[in-house]
């Protein structure tokens, strides 16, 4: 391991001095505009804009690598962690994972026994865990064991039996299996093993934040919603597919239809029970169920379709939504309601979407009104990550036929930068099922429409996974160099924060006057030395830092990234 320093560039740079903090109403920041210089152990680290001279220098130990605790056989060990990259650059194949709980196991034997070899405990666990980290998770760029996906290993000496859990990050992991046979083949390959036992499991499912969601919302890992702002085109059709899709993958999946006044889930699927029920205890919704999927639906109320005005629709909404007993699922797909109003914008304030699949046709109309919709996902902060063209062409006599002409969904793509584009043929059969009762991909699991989905849940499980792992690790506080380490979710630029600066920027009405503008908070109101006590993600815009004082702050990834930043700050690098 060896340590190396790293300059981080500041956005600008100020030579006056003895100057008073002043506040900037234009960037609504505190402007300190003086830089001054610290050392330690011979090596130079910057802090532009903040005065710094009656404070102790950053300890930052050249020396100290950032480990993380693995638990090993009811003991921690400590592995270093390596810088995580978000790209991934294999080809998934096609493939079909039946219906299939996400636990299982599995046992290798070697074909000739061999002599036990002496090794210490820590000798043997130290060669498992090296051998497990040459297996690189090909979505996050690092190796398994710094992705902390090893759970329960032990090592026997005397028999040579290895045991251990890979625990993923969902149940529909489309390379579970490639982890499975890799990590059997590196560990039985250790000259001094005879068994290996792995056993394949998926992390409990739970939001990013779950600190202020409603009771039946904390246990949901990925909400996805799936939009067009416009009706016609085959949005609830992709939506069904996709969450029959995840659940084929070994997925626990819910749906929710949010269109009170033309609910079209009743008709696209076949519940033995057609009618929600009531828990009169904890007067919560119980959802219905077909084929494992749990479905929630103003159409399931018993009153069909909805005749009232938006307010009480956005309440009703609200109620179907927050108060049913969900359970524990890895994905909520949201069947969004056309347009970009009130109930669009209240399901994206009561829910923290995870994502959003966008939906159009061919034609130039579909794409005015998607891009809409894609507008407000922007703002409010919700990644989409993939485009259905639906309805694109079909195939007669030997050649294919676009009627409704090309381009809409590829313009989607490059006008605001959505990574995936998947074409959904013009078939009967597609048709038919969302009449009948049955989604395709069920009663059709081989055919094309169903590879067609297979690869849009095979991007959504991935784009999912990464936005999770950029979110919960955009923002977290470095102890040993005392500082605040920020790295946008979608940005490749990283850089430091001192932990006062940022809690001298603070926005909201406790630090500066709602009606004046006035700067309430102080910059001696401040220690130089204030350390955050926790830090949590809050969807997909900001954190919440808990300091020492009890104060709450919501900090935004766009205003952390106008603050005063560190520079040359020491940063480890691990081979």
């Amino acid at each position: 391991m060896e340590s190396l320093t790293r300059r981080l560039h500041a956005t600008r740079t100020h030579k006056s001095e003895n100057v008073r903090p002043q506040f900037s109403a234009q960037k609504g920041l505190i402007s300190l505009p003086q830089t001054h210089i610290h050392t330690h152990n011979g090596r130079k680290m910057q802090l532009l804009h903040a005065p710094f001279s009656s404070t102790r220098a950053l300890h930052c130990s050249i020396s100290q690598s950032k480990e993380r605790p693995v638990h090993v056989a009811g003991k921690s060990l400590l592995e270093p962690v390596t810088a995580t990259l978000f790209t991934s650059k294999r080809h998934l194949r096609r493939a079909w994972y039946s219906y299939k709980d996400s636990g299982c196991s599995s046992v290798t034997p070697k074909a000739a026994p061999s002599q036990v070899s002496e090794v210490a405990s820590g000798t043997a666990e130290t060669d498992v865990l090296k051998a497990l980290s040459q297996i690189i998770d090909p979505d996050f760029g690092t190796d398994i064991v710094s992705c902390g996906f090893v759970k329960d290993l032990k090592v026997s000496e005397e028999s040579g039996e290895v045991s251990f859990r890979l625990e993923l990050t969902t149940p529909a992991c489309p390379v579970k299996d490639m982890f499975e046979k890799k990590a059997h083949e590196v560990v039985a390959a250790l000259p001094w093993v005879e068994t290996v036992k792995v056993t394949m499991s998926a992390q409990p499912a739970r939001p990013v934040f779950a600190g202020e969601l409603p009771a039946g919302l904390q246990t949901i890992s990925n909400v996805v919603a799936v939009s067009s702002c416009k009706g016609g085109v085959g949005k609830s059709t992709v939506a069904v597919n996709l969450a029959y899709t995840l659940a084929g993958m070994g997925a626990r999946v819910g749906i929710f239809d949010a269109d009170v006044y033309g609910p079209s889930l009743p008709t696209m699927v076949s519940p033995e029970n057609r009618l929600l029920e009531m828990n009169p205890e904890k007067r919560t919704i119980i959802p219905t169920e077909y084929m494992g999927v749990k479905l929630v639906s103003f159409g399931f109320a018993g009153q069909g379709r909805a005749i009232m005005r938006g307010p009480m629709v956005s309440g009703v909404i609200n109620q179907l939504l927050t108060t049913t007993e969900w359970g524990e699922l890895d994905y909520l797909v949201i069947d969004m309601p056309p347009g970009t109003g009130d109930i669009q914008l209240t399901l994206c304030q009561v829910v923290p979407l995870s994502a959003a699949v966008i939906v159009t046709t061919p034609q130039k109309l579909a794409f005015i009104d998607v891009a809409k919709g894609v507008r407000m996902f922007s703002k409010l902060k919700v990644p989409c990550v993939a485009v259905v063209e639906n309805m694109c062409h079909f195939d007669a006599d030997g050649k294919r036929y676009y009627p409704f002409g090309r381009g809409s969904g590829s313009q989607v793509v490059q006008e605001f930068g959505i990574p995936h584009l998947f074409e959904l043929p013009i078939r009967p059969t597609l048709s038919a099922s969302g009449d009948s009762g049955v989604p395709e991909v069920v009663a059709d699991p081989q055919g094309e429409v169903a590879r067609a989905f297979q690869d849009l849940g095979v991007c959504v499980v991935q784009q999912c996974a990464k936005i999770r792992q950029q979110v919960s690790t955009a923002v977290t506080y470095d102890k040993s160099m005392k500082a605040i380490r920020v790295k946008v979710p979608e940005s490749d630029e990283e850089f430091f924060l001192h932990p006062a600066t940022v809690r001298r920027n603070d926005r909201s009405a406790e630090s500066v006057d709602e009606w004046t503008g006035e700067q309430k908070l102080q910059y001696a109101d401040i220690p130089e030395d204030i350390e955050p006590e926790e830090i949590r993600p809050m969807g997909n815009y900001a954190v919440s830092i808990t300091w020492p004082d009890g104060f709450n702050q919501i900090a935004p990834y766009d205003q952390l990234q106008m603050m005063e930043r560190l520079v040359d700050v020491p940063q480890l690098l691990h081979q």
